[in-house]
């Protein structure tokens, strides 16, 4: 028994979103032919399409070292091949983050490998991913499994260096074995791994993130400042003959408790090697209870759920599928796991994509079936008209003719405020976008440098940081002046058109900076806890200087490149369904008063004239039809909900704004 239910859970969760995306162009299309386009719509069309495209699933395995994460992998990845893969044996195995992914654009897998040097540097990992020159490539055969397992071994390297140069690197000389040599000790050899592999899970757009032990943790601080958060779930391995140790307390409250803090991200315990739990004599209930017993201890250790603690034996579980012992596989307690990936992890980022994608979609084609809906009222008054005066409609003609020419030119007149009202608050977005310039965030980061730089003190170092952060914060603030202002006038532009305009009232869209000053004050705290950690302050402050500047304060710059976008996007974008309004009725007026010229001008028969607007009018139907039909297929609930019968998404609703 493999992961196929994972597997079709996944496959699931991939048609879906091309579903999605196949909706979204039809959607598109729909516009072009129903002279709905317009630059604004495209251009939130092109990010959704986007954030489809790009979208994947990340499991991060975190744990101290010997608790089986490897295994684990191992047990989920690579039962088929016979053998273990990657290394796995008593002691620490993994000796640097590794990440399992496809990657499509590659003729064949490899492990490419960052030396553990370019910790002297002061670039990330993230970056030094974009210089391919760095890394050192290991071409993988897969129809070979031993040369594989030799490629993997890779990972758990070692090299000797002298006790001087591993503190240079960042390590703590406390958490390095010796060499037996004096003065020298064992690194990892490499920073940074990364797997392509073609495996049916990892190019459906699971990507697995291996990490190894508190050293690594506390001594990388990439992976906690920004891979781990990234991930959409954390697997903590726990040990059950230990328990949850001092160690593994250590990494829990230090670098993983906190990230529940974001919706985006679940913790979940799995509480490895009850095979050693497992006792014959004393039957299985004694077994079954002694594995509820610590299962319910290490919840309350951690302060999470009990069913988010997962009791299984990796180890069983890879010999049950290498063997294909159906009856081992299920007391390994794997399927806990599989049912956990299955139905929460896939569920939690079909929510995540509803929240980012489907609903904005639907308030697009929501507000485009409630324009063409207005276009076929229009059509279907004028059509009664016409059949109420069958014997002579010259002169009413003449008046509808006069009414849409009237009502016209009030839509052009609202069309020309709204665009001066566009151009105000572009003015007040270049404020905001000012506010966040990069040049201010580069003054503080080269502030911060040179107090860095030029510190000799840990009281030195913390001021400098803190001012820093302090400085940022102050930024954001200014901004959010800014923003109150922008927010008012917006809410004033839709107030008045509200009450003069018959389709309705639409919300104001108002421009929020809180959850970024959230995540700045996240930020801080991580970056607190990495500097004031002793074993930090005791390595060599140069080398934290350049750790700083790798991790948090990249983290800080992608913040502030976030902000600045999504300022000139609702620049751009908080008028938009006012004038999508406004600029459709006037072309719909402008429509009919071309069609009632044209009625004006036929010398046939009253029926014939007639005829034309019911065409136009079964056209306008059809067209809504297929709109009723998009939001249909939107409104189809994620895969993991469909089965759950539930539907989150909400039935037709009045367009509002985004």
């Amino acid at each position: 028994m493999s992961m196929e239910r994972l597997s079709q859970q996944v496959d699931a969760y991939v048609a879906w979103k091309r579903e999605l995306m196949r909706e979204i162009t039809r959607y598109r299309s729909w516009l072009e032919h129903n002279r709905l386009n317009s630059e604004a719509v495209q251009a939130k069309l092109e990010r959704a399409l986007k954030i489809l495209r790009t979208d994947h699933i990340t499991l991060a395995f975190v744990g101290e070292f010997s608790r089986g994460k490897t295994e684990l992998i191992n047990s989920l990845f690579f039962s088929e091949y016979g053998q273990r893969m990657l290394p796995s044996h008593a002691g620490r195995t993994t000796m640097c983050p590794t990440e399992l992914f496809f990657d499509p654009r590659s003729e064949r897998p490899y492990i490419r490998l960052l030396p553990i040097e370019t910790r002297t540097a002061s670039a990330s990992v993230a970056q030094f991913k974009r210089i391919p020159r760095h890394w050192v490539n290991i071409p993988l055969d897969t129809s070979d499994p031993a040369n594989m397992a030799l490629a993997f071994s890779q990972v758990a390297k070692t090299k000797s260096m002298p006790v001087e140069q591993a503190i240079q690197l960042g390590f703590h000389p406390d958490m390095l074995e010796g060499t037996g040599k004096r003065g020298q000790v064992l690194v990892p050899a490499w920073r940074h791994a990364m797997v392509n592999f073609d495996h049916p899970l990892l190019r459906q757009g699971l990507r697995i993130l291996d990490t190894p032990g508190l050293n690594a943790l506390g001594s990388e601080p990439e992976l906690t400042l920004s891979m781990l958060p990234n991930a959409q779930a954390i697997i903590f391995l726990l040990a059950a003959d230990t328990g949850v140790t001092a160690s593994d307390m250590s990494i829990w409250q230090q670098h993983i408790r906190q990230l529940d803090e974001d919706a985006q991200t679940s913790l979940f315990a799995v509480l490895n090697k009850i095979d050693v739990l497992w006792d014959d004599l004393a039957g299985e209930t004694f077994v079954q209870n002694a594995i509820g017993q610590i299962q319910s201890a290490t919840a309350k250790q951690l302060g999470i759920a009990k069913q988010d603690v997962l009791p299984l034996s990796a180890k069983q579980a890879l010999l049950a599928k290498v063997r294909k012992d159906e009856e081992l596989l299920a007391r390994s307690q794997m399927a806990g796991l599989k049912n956990l990936l299955c139905e929460r992890i896939v569920a939690q980022k079909e929510r995540l994509i509803e929240d980012n994608v489907v609903r904005q979609v639907l308030a697009l084609v929501n507000n485009s079936q409630h324009v063409l809906n207005l276009r076929l009222e229009k059509v279907s008054e004028q059509l009664a008209l016409l059949g109420n005066h069958q014997q002579d409609n010259g002169q009413l003609l003449f008046e509808l003719t006069a009414k849409t020419k009237e009502d016209h030119s009030l839509h052009h007149k609202r069309l020309l405020g709204l665009k001066t009202n566009q151009r105000l608050l572009q003015r007040q977005g270049q404020l905001l976008r000012h506010a966040a310039r990069a040049e201010r965030l580069e003054e503080h980061l080269s502030e911060v440098r040179r107090n860095l730089t030029g510190s000799w003190t840990t009281l030195g170092i913390n001021q400098a940081i803190l001012h820093f952060f302090r400085a940022v914060e102050q930024d954001l603030h200014n901004l959010q002046h800014e923003a109150d202002m922008a927010n008012k006038m917006v809410a004033a532009i839709y107030r008045r058109h509200n009450e003069d305009n018959p389709l309705g009232g639409v919300d104001a869209p108002q421009f929020k900076i809180q959850r970024y000053l959230r995540e700045l004050k996240k930020l801080q705290e991580k970056g607190d806890q990495f500097r004031l950690h002793l074993k930090t302050l005791l390595t060599e402050q140069r080398s934290l200087t350049r750790r700083f500047f790798a991790t948090l304060a990249q983290e800080v710059i992608g913040l502030h490149q976030r902000l600045r976008l999504d300022a000139e996007q609702w620049a751009a974008d908080a008028l938009m369904p006012l004038m999508q309004h406004t600029l459709e009725h006037k072309q719909m007026l402008e429509s009919h008063m071309l069609r009632l010229k044209a009625l004006a001008q036929e010398t046939q028969q009253t029926r014939k004239r007639s005829l034309q607007l019911a065409r136009y009018r079964e056209e306008l139907e059809q067209q809504l039809a297929l709109a009723s039909d998009m939001l249909r297929v939107l409104r189809r609930p994620a895969p993991v909900q469909r089965q759950g019968k539930v539907v989150s998404l909400p039935t037709a609703a009045r367009p509002r704004s985004l």
